[in-house]
């Protein structure tokens, strides 16, 4: 009895997905308008995404009605192992580009960085985790 009850607590546990350490919500740095945001990582299938769910101005007004809230921010981001992701893309709004990107764990900093135009116009960023 004993030896079945311990089965079904381990056949259970396989079932429950662990999240991803980057999983949570990210204050950006800010752009070069002096605005930052909150992007919300979280699994998109075996990826890791980011949307813009709060928007601020320079100095901390929060912006409820910024058209690029709900925007996808991040996508396709790849675990790769030892807090590093590859693989993935990212948009800037201020710029309206979108980057190749990469981004490295390290405690509570989440280092974005992504490159254009074959990695000739590159940029890199520190976000720090808000929760």
């Amino acid at each position: 009895m004993r030896a079945a009850l311990l089965a079904l607590v381990f056949i259970g546990a396989g079932g429950v997905a662990m999240a991803d350490p980057a999983e949570g919500v990210w204050q950006t740095k800010p752009d070069d308008n002096g605005d930052y945001g909150h992007v919300k990582i979280s699994a998109c299938g075996a990826d890791l995404c980011g949307v813009l769910v709060r928007a601020f101005d320079g100095s901390g007004t929060e912006k409820s009605s910024s058209p690029n809230i709900g925007k996808r921010i991040v996508w396709d981001m790849k675990a790769e192992g030892g807090g590093a992701y590859g693989d993935g893309k990212i948009w800037s709004p201020d710029r309206d580009k979108t980057y190749r990107s990469k981004m490295a764990l390290s405690g509570d900093v989440l280092s974005v960085s992504g490159c254009v135009l074959g990695g000739m116009i590159c940029r890199s960023s520190e976000w720090r985790r808000v929760k």
